[in-house]
């Protein structure tokens, strides 16, 4: 079983700056493709980002591409979310993820996802 804990959340202003942090335990963090979902109300959670068991590739959702910045250190168990230029916009509950399909690499739904988070709030005002 993994854990997956979240951190970094927070209210920013529209232009600022986040990083999230996801940190696992419990299982081979280098085995798991590992991703940022997010869910605002009344909408469906959809994946901002993915990087791979390596960190060598990453899928990045149209509304987030050149703005969030997806990594991970395997040694530390860590998969991080850097995102500028935040958007009134990009104001949801924020979710790590891991998960042993590929497909989880182009950016799939909730299906492909194994663990979750419990989520980080992140609000931007306008």
């Amino acid at each position: 079983q993994v854990r997956l804990v979240e951190t970094g959340g927070g209210l920013v202003q529209a232009g600022g700056s986040l990083r999230l942090s996801c940190a696992a335990s419990g299982g081979t963090f280098s085995s798991y493709v590992m991703a940022w979902f997010r869910q605002a109300p009344g909408k469906e959670r959809e994946c901002v980002a993915a990087i791979s068991w390596s960190g060598g590739s990453q899928y990045y959702a149209d509304s987030v591409k050149g703005r969030f910045t997806i990594s991970r250190v395997n040694a530390k168990n860590t998969v991080y979310l850097q995102m500028n230029s935040l958007k009134p916009e990009d104001t949801a509950v924020y979710y790590c993820a891991a998960g042993r399909n590929a497909v989880l690499l182009r950016g799939s739904g909730s299906g492909s996802v194994d663990y979750w988070g419990q989520g980080t709030q992140v609000t931007v005002s306008s």
